[in-house]
């Protein structure tokens, strides 16, 4: 039989740079993923360009178009991740047909987007900053004022500042933003989301608001400038990080949020919300700016788009931080006095 020789064995050195190099990677993403959220942008990077419209994995696994999907199949298509007594979040996968590289890091980093439904009955809202308006994280309002959760609001100017009128316990504290045309305010303990017109329709004075961009739908009709001409005064065709908070006629609040990878359009966004039955509903800030929190019974959880921790020399790697967040919080048991 002819001599087999062996397989030299690597160098010591060779594999101490294999190590060391496995070691740097994964040290690399860890911190990638805790303060740029690196595979979620990894996603929306590679989805972007698209003009795919965006699918929902339904309950039996399959992948269809989300404005094919009837009412009944997002109910069925929704995980459940959290529900309590006036508060549930769920989420759907999506994914966005994007070419072979999209297709990979879809299925191996996940898409998704976030529904929670909020009673307020049970959970009050309000708007939360700190004083003059300093720039701060959903993260950093959730913990100060205790709340169950947060999410950016306005948008803001260069500076920071909030672009659009902030009330908080019936005092306007910023000035109006007339191109804006959604809002969110309260009235008589109650929330509202939706056009700025539900303001003058809803008698009472404003005790908590700000403003949105753009307005999406009253009366269950989304407006036409969503699907007809989404570019003309705000990037609607953009495929990027989106928030839509709405209202159902019953009064229980909806947000329709952006999760890892989950990207949409505003049109997409919309089509999401009037199969949910919203009645009235508004953007938020959304693309580098989201974030939001929540608490649940492991605690709290966090979303951010991009960095809002490390201040960066460089300028596209900026922290992302606002002035202004919707907050809310579990109402306090009301006392009722028995008398003799």
């Amino acid at each position: 039989m002819p001599k087999v020789t062996p397989p030299k064995p690597r160098p010591k050195w060779l594999k101490k740079i294999l190590l060391t190099l496995l070691v740097t990677g994964i040290v690399s993403w860890v911190f990638g993923e805790m303060y740029f959220n690196l595979g979620s942008n990894a996603v929306a990077v590679l989805v972007k360009d698209s003009r795919q419209a965006l699918e929902v994995r339904t309950k039996r696994g399959e992948w269809r178009r989300a404005a094919a999907m009837t009412p009944g199949d997002f109910n069925q298509a929704m995980l459940l991740r959290h529900n309590e007594d006036g508060l549930r979040w769920s989420t759907l996968k999506v994914r966005r047909p994007a070419g072979r590289l999209a297709g990979i890091a879809q299925s191996i980093l996940g898409a998704e987007v976030h529904v929670l439904v909020i009673k307020p009955e049970i959970f009050e809202f309000t708007t939360s900053f700190l004083p003059k308006f300093q720039v701060t994280t959903a993260h950093e309002r959730l913990k100060a004022e205790r709340l169950n959760f947060a999410i950016t609001a306005n948008f803001r100017d260069p500076k920071g500042k909030p672009l659009g009128y902030v009330y908080h316990e019936s005092r306007q504290l910023n000035a109006a933003f007339k191109e804006w045309s959604g809002s969110f305010f309260v009235k008589g303990g109650r929330p509202y989301f939706g056009p700025k017109s539900l303001l003058d329709e809803v008698p009472g004075p404003i005790e908590e608001a700000t403003q949105g961009y753009p307005a999406v739908m009253k009366n269950h009709t989304v407006f036409s400038y969503i699907d007809k001409d989404p570019d003309a005064f705000f990037d609607g065709s953009k495929v990027t990080y989106r928030a839509l908070a709405g209202m159902r006629r019953d009064g229980a609040i909806i947000f329709i949020l952006s999760g890892d990878g989950g990207v949409m359009t505003v049109s997409e966004a919309a089509e999401l919300a009037r199969k949910m039955d919203v009645q009235h509903a508004t953007l938020l800030d959304g693309g580098r700016a989201l974030q939001y929190s929540l608490v649940t019974e492991d605690g709290p959880w966090h979303f951010a788009a991009v960095n809002t921790e490390l201040d960066l020399p460089w300028k596209p790697l900026d922290p992302q931080r606002s002035p202004v967040y919707i907050g809310v919080r579990k109402r306090a048991p009301q006392i009722i006095s028995v008398g003799r």
